[in-house]
């Protein structure tokens, strides 16, 4: 006997950006479920049977063009994604970081109630995290400052936080 596994149709569109050719995904009904960006690791990429939706994403579109002209700083947008309990809980709290600030993995773990040994395990819940921009893992930032790990390369982190105000413009002296 066979069952049938039900699959979710998967709908797709690219927006441009200046962190290059964004790829989002979301389900039939717009719940965004990625946000890739080109090279990221763990990104995703179109796949045989996905259906190409450009309407679909127009709030989307419109949302993420004025967060990068420095005009919108929370985004709208209904958003799901698979994970495990402990992902869940990390990506909440990285739901609740405000434009312009950073924060420490450290300080996320303390955030949900994971002991410190668990900062490993939440920067693998952060590195997972598929709604890059949008839910803002490029504010999370290491103990000592510096920027660390970003699933899509620390050359756009740079341009994100420098969008939010967190770093000098670039080209301007320190």
């Amino acid at each position: 006997m066979t069952t049938a596994v039900a699959s979710v149709e998967i709908h797709w569109a690219t927006v441009g950006s200046p962190l290059g050719e964004l790829l989002l995904t979301a389900d039939p009904d717009g719940t965004l479920t990625s946000l890739s960006v080109p090279g990221q690791k763990g990104g995703r990429s179109v796949q045989d049977g996905w259906r190409h939706d450009p309407a679909l994403f127009r709030e989307a579109e419109e949302q993420l063009a004025a967060y990068f002209a420095g005009e919108l700083k929370e985004f709208r947008l209904r958003r799901r994604s698979e994970g495990t309990p402990f992902r869940q809980r990390v990506w909440d709290a990285i739901e609740s970081l405000p434009y312009g600030a950073t924060t420490t993995y450290g300080e996320i773990a303390a955030r949900i109630g994971a002991p410190r040994a668990a900062v490993r395990a939440v920067g693998g819940a952060i590195g997972a995290n598929p709604l890059l921009v949008v839910r803002p893992c490029h504010r999370i930032i290491g103990a000592d400052g510096s920027l660390t790990g970003y699933a899509g390369g620390l050359d756009r982190k740079v341009r994100l936080l420098t969008l939010e105000g967190v770093l000098p413009p670039l080209g301007a002296a320190g």
